[in-house]
């Protein structure tokens, strides 16, 4: 390097205009942390909010579950459309779009209040979903309209959607190289390393942030398992395979199952997204019951619970909280499934425990949790990091790698494209038809306007 490159290099390292960028992507990371502690607070006081309520009779959940699904699905449709559902296909969909119409769309200023508002409200209503997707949104959000305020071009746009993306499951999760990998694997799938910076100082600032407003926590606490290949091959490739089968299962039931569930309904007059929100509301209502509340809210409660040897009536939890996370992703309210997924694996590692007595029951729940979350998001490597950094489990990690490729590679036999890639589609398309139909309304009225004028023209 030659002395007038050295000029240049630091000219440009003390540049004003670098720094104020810089500033203005490190306030937004902070931020991203700060509101994912709030949200934190804000979902488990819905939860309980609920809880208190059906508590004082067992007909409450028939009429807050429909009457909420229902509000919350007309808010949504009228106000905030792209908020529906998880979160994380419509970051994924914002990095892929080709204008920033559609990604101003997907991730506009309203996306921030409108989703954490709508999916504490789903909370409200017993809704089986969680907020960690959610605050992808969020954060992909909020480090998308920090860029607005900088000179940034395409390419430096997707790579802090996907910081933002990133940033959001750390602080949601409190597992900064989960939200690493989440970034490469999940969200981007190529990553543009020059840009690897950006990931990882808004994963830092946002961790920092959450952390100093919720203390040095692991999510599920601190979890007994011990793990060794040959005596726990059984319970490996069970659980793989059965993690496997259920997480594909979930997703042709979000994907093609919500369809088919929509035509049903149509045929019977009842098409209307408010009315089918109701009625998802009620059969949330129902299976609550026959779980004696189990299956409302995020399951983490009960994932705890299992981990730490509470396992009574692990087979009718699983199979109900399945249901009710596939029927509560199928209404079109906001809210992840991240939680639910972690907390149906828990049951279904409780489940298939006792087949295993030689196999610590932490341990078979654990590998629970990464066969079932794989299976569902097709990113092993994602779950079994997510998995080892909130149960703080670090003995023989090969074990839950294992059981992660197994249940990826079982998933994608029943669903060839993952879950949020399936749905990225889905929200890139929304978005694209939203747009040109914005842009295409002000010419139709400029139009009419000059009919009008030259129908008004005085005759010759």
């Amino acid at each position: 390097m030659n002395q007038h490159d050295i000029y240049k290099a630091g000219k440009r390292a003390l540049s004003l205009s670098l720094w104020r960028n810089r500033l203005i992507f490190w306030i937004g990371a902070v931020i991203i942390g700060l509101i994912a502690a709030g949200f934190t607070y804000v979902a488990d006081y819905a939860q309980k909010l609920f809880s208190g309520a059906v508590s004082h009779g067992d007909w409450l959940p028939f009429i807050i579950c429909p009457a909420i699904f229902a509000l919350v699905g007309w808010v949504t449709i009228r106000f905030f459309p792209s908020t529906a559902g998880s979160g994380i296909p419509q970051a994924i969909a914002a990095r892929t779009a080709e204008t920033p119409e559609a990604r101003r769309y997907l991730l506009g200023p309203r996306v921030i209040f409108g989703k954490i508002a709508l999916t504490a409200l789903g909370l409200l209503g017993g809704a089986s979903i969680g907020r960690e997707g959610p605050t992808v949104q969020v954060g992909a959000a909020l480090l998308y309209l920090s860029a607005s305020f900088t000179r940034m071009s395409n390419e430096m746009t997707r790579s802090v959607i996907l910081a933002g993306s990133a940033a959001g499951v750390a602080a949601a999760f409190n597992t900064p190289l989960a939200g690493i990998v989440f970034g490469i694997e999940e969200m981007a799938r190529a990553f543009e390393h020059r840009y690897s910076s950006i990931v990882l100082t808004a994963i830092v600032f946002a961790g920092v942030a959450s952390l100093s407003v919720l203390g040095n926590y692991s999510y599920f606490g601190y979890a007994d398992g011990d793990y060794s290949m040959l005596r726990d091959l059984p319970a490996i490739l069970l659980v793989g395979v059965a993690g496997g089968l259920l997480g594909g299962l979930f997703t042709w039931a979000l994907v093609d199952g919500g369809r088919l569930m929509r035509r049903l309904c149509a045929r019977q007059g009842l098409n209307h997204p408010v009315i089918f929100a109701a009625l998802c509301g009620f059969v949330i209502a129902c299976i609550g019951i026959l779980t004696h509340g189990a299956t409302y809210g995020t399951g983490y409660g009960q994932a705890e619970q299992m981990l730490h040897g509470h396992t009574d009536g692990a087979w009718l939890f699983t199979i109900g909280k399945f249901i009710a996370t596939a029927i509560s992703g199928v209404s079109g309210l906001p809210g992840g499934i991240f939680s639910p997924s972690l907390s149906v694996g828990a049951g279904l590692g409780a489940s298939l425990a006792p087949w295993f007595p030689h196999t610590t029951l932490a341990g078979v729940v654990i590998l629970g949790m990464t066969a079932y979350f794989a299976g569902v998001t097709q990113a092993p490597i994602t779950a079994f990091i997510i998995v080892l950094e909130i149960t703080g489990q670090q003995s023989l990690p090969v074990a839950l790698i294992a059981t992660a490729a197994m249940a990826t590679g079982i998933s994608r036999l029943i669903a060839p494209k993952s879950l949020y890639h399936a749905l990225a589609e889905m929200f890139l398309h929304r978005a694209t038809e939203a747009t040109q139909a914005a842009q295409v309304a002000p010419d139709a009225e400029a139009e009419a306007g000059a009919d009008m004028r030259t129908d008004t023209k005085p005759a010759a």
